[in-house]
This record gives structure tokens, sequence and C-alpha cells, in this order.
């Protein structure tokens, strides 16, 4: 790749660009004649997830099917999918769980209320996939994607909740809250 006509006071025009990037930073550098004339993030660099590890809890056998098949698909693995909160409370002290997909509403006296309550005491964010709001949600889970969400809203909510508990900044798909992080550290 060769250097266009000057501009900005460059004198390398037909000189050869070199791309080079400085490991651990994600950019990447594009210099003609020794000066740097872009820096941009790559995109083919990986990023660091928290998010590997999801426990599922959704009463609804058609709804806890689909969602498991999907974050399976999308890299993600699955410790359980169960529909009651004591079998929920079981996994989480025999199993290593980064983030809770839960329903508000389980079939059992208990709720996904409680099960993000006794997350939050075990250090691990709940994310609420419901059809009904709750509003003191904020101080037990770290967000609320509503029902009905599609395929592509549900793993673009988990990947946002990963950087959003990584503390970046990011925008939220439609459908889904985003809260400041709920889990204490």
């Amino acid at each position: 790749m060769r250097c266009g006509p000057p501009s900005r006071g460059c004198c390398a025009a037909g000189t050869a660009l070199r791309l080079s990037c400085r490991r651990g930073t994600g950019r990447l550098f594009v210099r003609c004649g020794g000066e740097v004339i872009v820096g941009v993030n790559m995109l083919f660099g990986k990023r660091k997830h928290v998010v590997k590890r999801i426990l599922i809890v959704e009463d609804e056998p058609l709804t806890a099917f689909d969602n498991e098949n999907i974050l399976k698909d999308a890299g993600y693995q699955i410790v359980a999918t169960i529909d009651q909160f004591d079998h929920a409370l079981e996994v989480l002290e025999r199993e290593k769980v980064d983030l809770i997909l839960s329903d508000i509403r389980l079939r059992s006296h208990q709720t996904g209320i409680e099960l993000a309550r006794a997350a939050k005491r075990h250090g691990i964010p709940t994310l609420f996939a419901t059809g009904h709001a709750y509003p003191a949600a904020a101080e037990i889970a770290v967000g609320c994607l509503h029902k009905p969400y599609t395929e592509r809203q549900l793993c673009k909510a988990i990947e946002c909740v990963d950087r959003h508990l990584q503390g970046e900044s990011v925008k939220p798909p439609s459908g889904l809250e985003l809260f400041t992080p709920a889990v204490d550290k």
C-alpha cells in the first residue's frame, strides 16, 4: 500500500505505508514516513468477557428452551436451566455462576426477586427477563430485559451486561434497561 498525494504538509507521497499495533491497546496505527496518520480501534481484537457461565431461571418451558439454545449458540456456557427458586439456590451453592437470567414471576411461592437478593449476597449479578415491571429492580439486579424479546435482543443484552459489569459505558438495545452495578464487590 502506498501513501497518496501529499496532504497536511506530508512530503512522503508515494512511500510505503506501515501498519502497526501496540500490544494491549486494541488500536491499529497507520504510519506514513514515520508519522502516525491514523489510529483506529481494531475490529479483530478479542475482548475479555466476565459473563461466561449463565444460570437460566424461567418457568415457561418454551422460553427456557429457547433462551438456553440461543445462549449456547452464542458461545455461553449454561450452568443449568431451572424453573424453581429452591433449585436455583442449590445451583448457586455448588456451581460457579457469572450471571443469572431470571423471570420475576416463578411458579413457586418464591420469585425471581428473592433469587436476585440471594444472588446479590453471593456477588452474582441478575438480569431480569420479564414482562412484569418491578419498581425496585435497580436495587437488586443489573438490568431488565422486557418480554417479548428477539434472539438478537437477548444476545445483545447479555453482551451489554458483560460490558456494563466491566465499567464500560454502553448503549442498551431496545427492550433492555441497565442499572448501576448491583453486585457488592
